[in-house]
């Protein structure tokens, strides 16, 4: 009993620390996007009173008084940071809406978004990896690996408008951009997930149209993450096959298929976790882009909205929302990792 109890205190004191630090890097994270976003040479009075009041003292006088933006910078920031550490991300200059009430609203449609070019990418990668370890330096093999290259270099963007462009515009395919089809009502909000709240509310001739306006926004921004997970399983697949406990249950008598799924493709799919966990990130900035393209209304979009009228409190909630989703999806994939790792838990 001494082994459990000593790998689980282990376990709970990584975790412990592991939280402690997040506070102080999230501070970090705070303050250099403050710093940055009041380096940007613009002003953002212009998106505040317009471009037509600028020229009114009064009116500027009186928009910077209500925005703070009449302090220092560094009065600026203090007075940011007391607000932050009572949970308030400020109000945007744009939507003059809290910024955590902006966040909140638009947090399901990136989600969604997010975890289903996840799902496509870690599906699609698996296979494709599979795929070519079985069939090494064969047709499939290189099909399998250019189609893996080709998503892992395209940038998101133009992949984005280029399905947009073959599968919309000219073929007719698929739907258009937007979550949902013109005219039509968006489902009971109950989960913020449009497929989910369609289902829940029983809405289900709606659930093949917002399936449909999903599909190509997450092959877009999945393909990239696919192209990865195949490489990498492709070539842990051809490390295991190699190994001795590979040859031993070959030696046994077990069949060619239960040696490579069930043995080799198991210890394989271990990196795969890792990729994952830095993944969400990556699909979150790139789902800036892709909502940008396919007019999703989520915080990429909300980002974007953002840097462009210089939105202060807007930025700032946004790096503060990444970095919170980088730090606890890294967190998951240590634990993960060190719970199907034998090694792992040993060390």
């Amino acid at each position: 009993m001494s082994a459990p109890t000593s790998y689980w205190g282990s376990m709970f004191r990584f975790i412990v620390r592991r939280l402690v630090v997040m506070p102080f890097l999230l501070f970090g994270i705070v303050t250099i996007s403050f710093a940055i976003s009041r380096f940007i040479p613009s002003d953002p009075l212009i998106s505040i009173v317009g471009e037509r009041q600028l020229n009114n003292p009064v009116v500027v006088l009186a928009a910077k008084q209500r925005w703070g933006l009449d302090k220092s910078m560094f009065g600026q920031y203090t007075s940011y940071m007391s607000n932050l550490a009572k949970g308030d991300l400020g109000i945007s200059f744009r939507t003059k809406t809290p910024v955590v009430g902006d966040l909140i609203d638009r947090l399901p449609a990136t989600f969604e978004l997010a975890f289903t070019a996840m799902f496509f990418g870690t599906i699609g990668g698996v296979l494709l990896g599979v795929l070519a370890a079985s069939r090494r330096n064969k047709v499939a093999d290189h099909v399998s690996r250019l189609f893996a290259l080709v998503g892992s270099s395209l940038p998101v963007f133009w992949l984005g408008l280029v399905v947009l462009y073959v599968f919309y515009a000219r073929l007719g395919l698929m739907p258009g951009p937007g979550r949902l089809p013109p005219r039509v009502d968006a489902p009971n909000d109950i989960t913020g997930f449009y497929l989910f709240d369609a289902i829940l509310s029983g809405n289900f001739g709606l659930v093949w149209p917002i399936i449909q306006r999903l599909l190509l926004p997450a092959f877009a921004l999945g393909w990239g993450l696919m192209g990865i997970i195949s490489r990498l399983v492709r070539s842990s697949m051809l490390d295991e096959l190699q190994a001795d406990y590979v040859r031993t249950a070959r030696a046994k008598g077990l069949t060619e298929r239960v040696v490579f799924c069930k043995h080799a493709l198991r210890n394989a799919l271990l990196p795969v976790l890792t990729v994952l966990g830095f993944s969400i990130a990556s699909l979150l900035t790139g789902a800036v882009l892709t909502e940008t393209i396919f007019s999703w209304n989520g915080v990429g979009s909300y980002a974007v909205s953002a840097t462009r009228s210089l939105d202060y409190p807007a930025i700032n909630g946004v790096c503060i929302l990444g970095g919170i989703v980088f730090l606890i999806s890294n967190l998951i994939t240590d634990v993960l990792y060190a719970y199907a790792d034998p090694k792992i838990r040993l060390a």
